[in-house]
């Protein structure tokens, strides 16, 4: 689908962008004329821009489905095509015209589901891992090509960390793994630290024996943590818009999660850890306190809205 960015771009990447969104409505229009929808799912980025307009103008009703708390331009744009917008969060309905939004939580895996609602799925992932039953687990993790910061923050700690006591759980995303593995082999208590490349299928395991989480603040935090009541200290990315700001600091602001600056880990990573994992009573705080913003049933929500939708061309 041709389309192309409008905001942060200069006034030739805009115009080729305007080009671009003109010829990928036509091109949706075609579509939607052949395949007959009864109802359109958007989830942002300007690609869905000709194909809402086409929806629009075929009367196709749509519904956007926000994983951030905070909207970006795009969906600023694709709302007023659609009929509905389907929010991880209450708090985002203030950035729409009142009355559009439906809060549904934010849509999880039903294998993620499974482990956190799984009483077992603890001991099954502390086997799975080979950790230490008796130590608390640290998991730290920043997507599948890994946060360099993070790591980089980390494996100075492992040390301290793992003297303290503790194991860590480390996905090291594919850019830092030969790093992480040749900083194991130095480590005088390697046996308890365990890293990763990437977890695709046993990140729920993951979960489900960790005890503090340190990671960046994507909108799947916005799930996953409260789906396994996990305490989390988050450091947002720094070089894009501020949506991941804005999701740590909802968490926080809930007694879910601390929010560190990328910049100040080297200062402040290792003590604060140390706070949290000393104190039971404020692990366990954060822990139901993230509990409590859960709602696994946020896939079955938005598929019951669009269907919802489509209903009305049914």
């Amino acid at each position: 689908m041709r389309a192309g960015p409008l905001h942060g771009v200069g006034v030739l990447r805009a115009l080729v962008s305007l080009a671009n969104l003109t010829i990928g409505t036509g091109t949706a229009l075609r579509l939607v004329r052949r395949y007959r929808p009864e109802a359109l799912l958007l989830t942002g980025g300007w690609v869905g821009l000709p194909v809402a307009a086409a929806a629009w103008l075929l009367r196709v009703p749509s519904l956007i489905y926000l994983p951030d708390i905070e909207p970006g331009l795009a969906i600023r744009i694709l709302q007023r095509f659609a009929r509905r917008v389907a929010t991880t969060v209450d708090d985002s309905a203030v950035y729409f015209p009142a009355g559009k939004t439906i809060a549904t939580g934010y849509p999880v895996r039903g294998q993620m589901v499974a482990a956190a609602q799984d009483s077992s799925a603890r001991q099954k992932a502390l086997a799975h891992f080979g950790l230490d039953p008796a130590r608390k687990t640290l998991l730290v993790f920043g997507g599948s090509r890994g946060a360099r910061s993070i790591n980089v923050a980390l494996l100075d700690l492992l040390p301290e960390l793992l003297a303290d006591g503790l194991q860590v759980l480390h996905v090291t995303g594919t850019l830092d793994w030969e790093q992480g593995q040749n900083r194991r082999i130095a480590l005088p208590e390697s046996q308890h630290y365990h890293a990763y490349a990437y977890l695709h299928d046993e990140m729920a395991l993951a979960f489900a024996c960790a005890d503090l989480v340190v990671c960046r603040s994507g909108a799947s935090t916005l799930g996953e943590l409260p789906l396994f009541g996990l305490p989390s200290i988050l450091v947002p990315y720094p070089y894009a818009w501020r949506y991941q700001k804005v999701n740590a600091e909802w968490l926080a602001e809930r007694g879910a999660a601390l929010v560190m600056e990328d910049a100040a880990m080297s200062e402040t990573l290792l003590q604060t850890i140390r706070t949290l994992m000393e104190d039971d009573a404020r692990l366990n705080a954060m822990r139901a306190a993230a509990a409590a913003l859960a709602q696994p049933d946020g896939a079955l929500n938005v598929a019951r809205e669009l269907l919802r939708l489509a209903g009305e061309k049914l």
